[in-house]
């Protein structure tokens, strides 16, 4: 899948970089460590059938490196969104495995004024359209007006 590239100052707020500025400071180390944890503990959140789930996050970088086995191309998908939709994060490298291949997704960073529909016109050349990326995205997702700038979304091939 590669290395995607994600806004350090949007989404999901799981971990906090003012530790790091307290008088007894954990190490870079032990934050890396409880982000990894956070990031983890969010994707399991999500319920999407994932198994043997390791999260590593490397500090200044703001890197993620997922490990696991994913059950569908879809869920590896969403897993690279809930890790790399979190605040501080700017890059994630998805090394999952994947039970059931499926055609991969392309990807889109809604910016100021997007919404699903114009986002669906875009792609799919018809607005009325946007239920299948607000369904590609769920549970990330909670209502298809609540789309952020900064955020990535997975755009999948509509089903022929």
């Amino acid at each position: 899948m590669g290395l995607f590239s994600f806004v350090k100052e949007a989404g999901e707020k799981l971990f906090g970089i003012k530790e790091a500025q307290a008088a007894t400071a954990p190490s870079q180390q032990e934050l890396n460590e409880r982000a990894g944890q956070a990031i983890a503990s969010y994707v399991a959140s999500q319920n999407l059938g994932v198994s043997d789930l390791r999260v590593s996050f490397q500090g200044p970088e703001g890197q993620v490196t997922v490990t696991g086995v994913a059950p569908t191309q879809a869920v590896k998908e969403k897993v690279t969104l809930c890790c790399g939709n979190v605040s501080n994060v700017t890059s994630v490298d998805n090394q999952m495995t994947v039970t059931h291949e499926e055609p991969q997704a392309q990807y889109h960073d809604v910016v100021r004024g997007d919404t699903l529909s114009a986002i669906a016109k875009k792609f799919y050349g018809d607005a009325n359209k946007y239920p299948v990326i607000f369904e590609a995205n769920k549970p990330m997702l909670t209502h298809p007006d609540k789309i952020y700038p900064g955020q990535k979304l997975r755009i999948p091939p509509l089903a022929k």
